[in-house]
């Protein structure tokens, strides 16, 4: 099955920065078959997308789909009290609520042009095995590309960490089912929480066992200042010396947040091309402060964007953090820090290689089709003289078209394979549970 979408101005996000501004991207059997400008190929389906901007499809790099239920809480909270308030609640988590959360946020992900989500998953209440299952089943149903964070925490209060005792998980058990997991060939990233809810001895153990199997490695670091001073108290060093002291500054890993580095730990990042998931929204959210982006991708690390969880950024939209990418990049930096181009390739391209994916990111011959389209004749984009920069500025936006392998997720700005309305409905009786 091949379909050509045509009238459009491409961009298609490679090395060269080539935009058509007159073109067509043609997908075949699931993947890019080739963009260009001027005389277009014959599809089976022809899509005139009437002067739309057509972009790769957005990668979010960090993500906690469960929180969806538990929107706006600890309101003016810096991270540990947020954790130390949602850390209860999170503990009523079942395989029920986890698909009805799953789908609202990956709903959302959806609308906001979104094509692959990396969702950090590390709540495992007691009792309760079906939770990954309702999170797959979700991402099945809609039709987006899911990479699983099998998350984990094993440091409780009793032993000085910062989760309550009745969420953390042994050891063997983590081990064992994060490789169940990738046995099944899942995409699956082993994914220990934090620094402080986590110990030395998991941390060591997961990069074993991811890289026994060639997976990657996903945590939080360098979120807060308070994060700092925890790890100094508990390991006698900063958040990035112990990375280093547990086998985790290597180019298999990418961590989220990474706001409070040093010059040197953004020199390190580079070298060694370790990954960063900016979530500027986030840490806006619990004032935690502004990553150092700029100077990160300046030295080579891999920076890409992440929504985070939907309790520390209500709305799941990627687009939003292109544009907040942008200002906080300026914000600390001045106007020049960082151009719209720069911003919508964090979204795109940047989180491809915070992934170490080079089948995704970009409108390019035998890279999956996944392909976000933005109609440009709506109110908010009328004046704009760049097409490219005027999606940017003027976000967030709902996507008009997004195809995942090829497949439509999203037409005419509506959900192609569920009802909106339904999920919302579903989610909002689930999260009563939650309510107190």
């Amino acid at each position: 099955m091949s379909i050509i979408l045509h009238s459009a101005h491409v961009v298609v996000m490679d090395d060269a920065g080539t935009e058509h501004k007159d073109g067509w991207v043609l997908l075949e059997d699931g993947l890019i078959a080739e963009a260009g400008s001027g005389s277009r190929p014959e599809a089976d389906e022809t899509v005139d997308v009437a002067g739309a901007i057509v972009t790769p499809g957005l990668v979010n790099t960090h993500h906690h789909l469960y929180q969806t239920l538990t929107r706006a809480r600890a309101q003016q909270a810096d991270l540990f009290t947020w954790l130390k308030t949602l850390y209860p609640i999170w503990s009523r988590l079942d395989g029920d609520a986890e698909y009805a959360a799953a789908r609202t946020g990956l709903a959302e992900l959806a609308l906001s042009g979104c094509s692959t989500v990396f969702d950090h998953h590390y709540v495992f209440p007691r009792g309760q095995p079906d939770v990954i299952e309702g999170l797959l089943r979700a991402a099945s149903e809609l039709g987006v590309h899911l990479v699983l964070g099998r998350g984990s925490m094993d440091l409780g209060e009793s032993q000085g960490g910062l989760p309550p005792d009745e969420l953390v998980e042994d050891r063997d058990t983590i081990l064992a089912e994060t490789e169940a997991l990738v046995e099944r060939g899942l995409d699956v990233a082993v994914a220990p929480c934090s620094p402080f809810s986590v110990t030395k001895e998991l941390m060591v153990e997961s990069a074993e066992l991811a890289r026994k199997h060639g997976a990657a490695l996903h945590t939080h670091l360098a979120e807060t200042v308070e994060e700092d001073a925890y790890c100094r108290e508990l390991y006698g060093c900063s958040p990035v010396e112990y990375l280093d002291q547990v086998g985790w500054l290597a180019d298999d890993v990418w961590c989220a947040h990474c706001v409070h580095l040093s010059p040197d730990d953004v020199r390190r990042f580079g070298e060694l091309h370790v990954g960063v998931a900016h979530c500027p929204t986030s840490n806006l959210r619990l004032g935690a402060g502004v990553a150092p982006v700029r100077d990160l991708v300046d030295a080579g690390s891999p920076v890409g964007l992440g929504v985070d969880g939907s309790a520390s950024n209500e709305r799941s939209d990627l687009f939003l953090e292109v544009k907040q990418a942008l200002l906080v990049a300026r914000g600390r930096g001045g106007p020049e820090a960082m151009t719209a181009r720069e911003a919508l390739r964090l979204g795109t391209r940047g989180g491809a290689d915070v992934l170490r994916r080079d089948d995704i990111g970009s409108l390019e011959a035998g890279k999956r089709a996944n392909v976000a389209v933005w109609r440009t004749d709506g109110l908010e984009l009328g004046g704009a003289t760049d097409p490219v920069a005027g999606l940017v500025f003027s976000g967030p936006h709902r996507v008009d078209r997004l195809y995942v392998d090829g497949a439509e997720v999203v037409g005419d700005g509506q959900l192609a394979r569920a009802d909106e309305s339904e999920i919302a409905r579903e989610h909002r009786t689930q999260a009563r549970k939650f309510l107190s």
